[in-house]
C-alpha cells in the first residue's frame, strides 16, 4: 500500500507518477531541497529524433540547498516557446493532440516566479483532464522519516509491458514511462484506464 505517501513536485510528470496518483492518497514535498536533473523541473516526450528531454531553467543561486519552494524560475531565454514548439512538432500527428493543445499551450505559457506554483497549476491541469478526483496537499515541514511511504527520491523510471501506439514508434520503436502528455496525447480518454491498469 502506498496510502500516506510523498512525492516530489513534478514538471509535466512521467506516466508511472500520474498511475500513483490515481490509485493513493499523496502529499507533495516543498520543503525539500532541489534535486538537479529530476521530475522536479524536467520531463521526457516522443520526438522524431526519439526521447526528448525538456528543462525549465531555474535562477542561479549561490547554495545548492535551496528548499523546492524557493526555487525561482529563469526567463532569460523564451523556453516556455522551445517547449511548446517541441511540443507541437512531437505530437502534431497524434490522435488527441487537436483536443488538448490549447489546454497545454495555455499552461505552458503562464509566467509564475517559483517553480512549485509552476507545476502545480501544470498538475491541476493534468488532474482535471484525467478527471482525478483528488485534494492536492503540500507538506508542512520536512519530515526526515514516518509512517508514510517515501517517493521523493524515487527515480520514477518504471518500464511497462502493455504497449500503446505512438507517433512515432515506427522508427525507435515503444518507449516506456515518458511525460503524461505522451499518453494523453495518444490515448486520451482512454489514458485514465491505462493508468489503472499499470501495477505499482
Amino acid at each position: 500500500m502506498l496510502n500516506n505517501t510523498i512525492i516530489p513536485t513534478a514538471y509535466f510528470g512521467p506516466i508511472e507518477y500520474y498511475a500513483i496518483l490515481s490509485k493513493y492518497n499523496y502529499n507533495i514535498e516543498n520543503h525539500e531541497h532541489f534535486l538537479k536533473q529530476s521530475i522536479r523541473n524536467r520531463c521526457e516526450i516522443y520526438s522524431s529524433y526519439g526521447k526528448l528531454t525538456l528543462s525549465i531553467p531555474k535562477l542561479r543561486i549561490n547554495s545548492s540547498k535551496t528548499m523546492i519552494k524557493d526555487i525561482k524560475i529563469s526567463y532569460a531565454e523564451n523556453w516556455q516557446r522551445t517547449h511548446w514548439r517541441a511540443i507541437k512538432f512531437s505530437y502534431n500527428s497524434s490522435p488527441y493532440f487537436q483536443y488538448y493543445k490549447e489546454e497545454i499551450k495555455n499552461i505552458i505559457k503562464k509566467s509564475e516566479i517559483s517553480l512549485l506554483d509552476f507545476n502545480l497549476k501544470v498538475h491541476k491541469k493534468i488532474l482535471d483532464i484525467l478527471k482525478i478526483e483528488t485534494k492536492i496537499k503540500l507538506t508542512h515541514k520536512y519530515i526526515k522519516t514516518g509512517d508514510f511511504t517515501d517517493l521523493r527520491a524515487y527515480k520514477f523510471n518504471k518500464k511497462f509491458k502493455e504497449k500503446y501506439e505512438q507517433v512515432f514508434s515506427h522508427q525507435h520503436g515503444f518507449i516506456s514511462n515518458l511525460s503524461i502528455l505522451d499518453l494523453l496525447f495518444n490515448l486520451g480518454p482512454e489514458s485514465i484506464e491505462y493508468l489503472k491498469r499499470i501495477e505499482i
